[in-house]
């Protein structure tokens, strides 16, 4: 057995003097993939895709700056001295909840151009946003990043991981827990669930608000086991932070919305 085996190189390939890494070719493929499931939906709620590819132009890049820009602000006691890597995502760096930031304000935006129901289009590409989650952070596998504190080979192997996880997870000689895998496995089945609960026919607004307590509840919890977290202070991980206050924030939502009849519109029936 390889006690300290070679990691994956995390470029893919060269382009001339461009490298080429896996991580952005994973985010990609997490979009394309998304963009992909979304597009069907909306072909069965009367909207025409169309509208959403236009949307996506102008959210996914928003997003990923946006999701950049969060992590450098709280990352700028590092960052103020090296400000040539602030553009430098394709070694990692990019927060989720920067980006959901991003894409939702661009949403309400473009949506309101457009006269269109902006909880009509979030509960269409709510499980499309949770896919390409659940796929990104397969690009944090490939960075050896997002990972948990050390434990044994034992005990991943005890988890029946393929080596390949197993191997990726050693870095320095010491083994990490796999949270990447946690988050995007926690993920994947979100992304099943809210299709499942298309067929309930829930009020608008209602699935993509699942969406927002189902992820938050898993990142909080997976949150708690990394070991590269944001920090808010010494003890408070922003993360964490930031899905209690979405938790809270959208189960207030939810209820306000239903008091002031303002969600008497149904997912399969509007």
């Amino acid at each position: 057995m390889d006690t300290n085996p070679t990691p994956i190189n995390p470029i893919a390939f060269q382009l001339g003097p461009i490298s080429v890494h896996w991580y952005g070719i994973i985010i990609g493929l997490g979009a394309l993939l998304g963009l992909y499931l979304a597009t069907q939906e909306c072909k069965k709620r009367g909207i025409s895709p169309d509208i959403l590819v236009d949307l996506v132009l102008f959210a996914l890049p928003i997003a990923i700056i946006s999701a950049r820009i969060y992590y450098v602000l709280f990352e700028w006691s590092y960052y103020k001295n090296h400000l040539i890597q602030i553009p430098a995502i394709w070694n990692g760096g990019i927060a989720i909840h920067g980006g959901l930031i991003g894409a939702i304000l661009t949403a309400i935006i473009f949506t309101r151009k457009r006269k269109i129901s902006f909880w009509k289009l979030a509960d269409i590409t709510a499980p499309s946003i949770l896919l390409g989650q659940a796929i990104g952070r397969w690009g944090n596998f490939m960075n050896q990043e997002a990972h948990g504190g050390p434990v044994s080979r034992a005990f991943l192997e005890s988890l029946h991981l393929p080596t390949f996880i197993i191997n990726q997870m050693n870095i320095n000689g010491t083994y990490y827990h796999p949270t990447f895998l946690y988050e995007s496995l926690w993920s994947l089945v979100g992304v099943v669930l809210l299709i499942s609960l298309r067929k309930i026919n829930l009020r608008r607004g209602e699935l993509f608000l699942t969406y927002l307590i189902w992820y938050s509840i898993g990142r909080f919890i997976i949150e708690g086991m990394r070991t590269d977290s944001l920090m808010l202070t010494s003890h408070l991980r922003i993360a964490q932070v930031i899905s209690i206050v979405i938790i809270l924030v959208s189960i207030s939502l939810n209820l306000f919305r239903r008091i002031k009849g303002f969600s008497t519109n149904r997912y399969l029936t509007d």
